[in-house]
């Protein structure tokens, strides 16, 4: 590999492997970009209860998050590849449970909440597995080009995961559609197995508690990881509240089908893939605060636009600002995210700093899905507050200059 590439997106063609990890990244968001909207879809329309749909999406993502700082350690300590395989493995087998025992109608909702955050206690290791395995495989100069294919490959899934996923439950029902999409995610296990793992240093102790504690100190003394995590997640609200309340306005406000509800995702990916890329060609270094926080405080007034009763233009305008604007965001949130790093703290520092980061979605679609049983409007408007709240929260805790690399604790 050639340690100092001219940064181009023809340059990642070359590194060794990493197309292989690319694909089997692709399939497996593509598996989670339609698992979402099916997830919701398959309650909404089994059991009839928005705030079973927003227990479930918190179920699905909780415990994982909770578990964050232990599978951070054993990413730096045995590796990336077979724990990302692990957990896709883990997925088809829940996604294969919930899949049969609907189909059967044998799921009562505890059951299904509880294989949810099962099978959420391995998440951590692909989502952080394979953001920290990218710049392991690729030079520093290729990182905005790498993180844009990345951003964008959470974008391309977003395009065609829900609508296919919305048109899948219309036609053959949630059940089968969440078994196809658990055969997904085995197909994704099968191509990442197969990638080298890259070499890597890390600080460890040899013990797992000590090394995950570790990992939080670190984690917590990065001002640049600590900034992001409590803006981020408070963002974060804002968008778990739109994951309930978009479906609900399109299939009981305007009574429209389940496929409307993966078109109108999917529009939100087109526009982000866009920007997205021309994003990945920027040298964002020294702007990456400016990146984020002038995106979010645009998705405010775009998310603002689902209080308007007056059909389906709204949502479509607010999902199309909303996606061209967080394009941008993610590259510049990813790079910002890698050069504040010390890549010997990668693992853990990266599980935990995601996790973080996310927390505020399902607790947004566990509080939002309740509230929205009642109001929608309040929702809402509880939503955009949290997104303006997180702008602030941006500008003001995220160095605005590259102090370089945080040191180890």
């Amino acid at each position: 590999m050639n340690p100092s590439p001219t940064p181009s997106y023809r340059a990642l063609l070359a590194v060794p492997s990493l197309g292989r990890a690319l694909l089997g990244t692709q399939l497996s968001r593509l598996a989670q970009s339609m698992v979402g909207v099916a997830m919701v879809l398959f309650t909404l329309l089994e059991y009839k209860s928005p705030a079973l749909a927003g227990i479930v999406t918190f179920a699905s993502l909780a415990p994982g998050l909770i578990v964050s700082p232990i599978a951070g350690a054993l990413l730096d300590r045995l590796g990336r590849v077979r724990l990302i395989a692990i957990d896709f493995v883990i997925a088809m087998v829940a996604l294969g449970l919930i899949g049969v025992l609907g189909a059967l109608d044998r799921l009562p909702p505890w059951l299904l909440i509880l294989i949810a955050a099962v099978s959420s206690l391995t998440g951590i290791f692909s989502a952080t597995g394979l953001r920290t395995l990218f710049p392991l495989m690729a030079p520093r100069e290729l990182w905005e080009r790498l993180n844009a294919v990345d951003s964008n490959g959470y974008v391309i899934a977003s395009i065609i995961g829900p609508p296919l996923a919305g048109l899948a439950v219309g036609i053959v029902g949630g059940p089968l559609t969440i078994l196809s999409i658990g055969l997904l995610y085995g197909a994704a296990a099968v191509v990442v197995i197969r990638v080298p793992e890259p070499p890597h240093d890390a600080v460890m102790s040899g013990n797992l508690l000590t090394d995950a504690w570790e990992g939080l100190k670190y984690t917590w003394r990065n001002a640049t990881l600590r900034g992001l995590g409590f803006s981020i997640t408070v963002a974060n609200l804002g968008y778990g509240m739109m994951t309930i309340v978009v479906p609900l306005i399109i299939l009981e406000r305007l009574h429209l089908g389940e496929a409307t509800v993966g078109l109108v995702w999917a529009l939100q990916g087109v526009f982000g893939m866009v920007a997205g890329f021309a994003a990945g060609r920027w040298d964002t270094r020294g702007r990456e605060r400016r990146l984020i926080v002038i995106p979010t405080l645009l998705v405010a007034p775009a998310a603002a636009l689902l209080l308007i009763d007056d059909g389906l233009w709204p949502i479509l305008v607010a999902m199309a600002v909303i996606g061209f604007v967080i394009g941008p965001l993610d590259v510049a949130m990813f790079t910002l995210r890698q050069r504040r790093t010390d890549p010997a703290w990668m693992g853990r520092a990266f599980a935990i700093s995601m996790s973080f980061n996310f927390a505020g979605y399902p607790v947004g679609a566990a509080i939002f899905g309740a509230l929205a049983g009642y109001s929608i409007e309040l929702s809402i408007v509880l939503g955009v507050v949290a997104i303006l709240v997180s702008a602030v929260l941006a500008q003001v805790l995220i160095p605005a200059s590259e102090p370089g690399v945080a040191p180890a604790a």
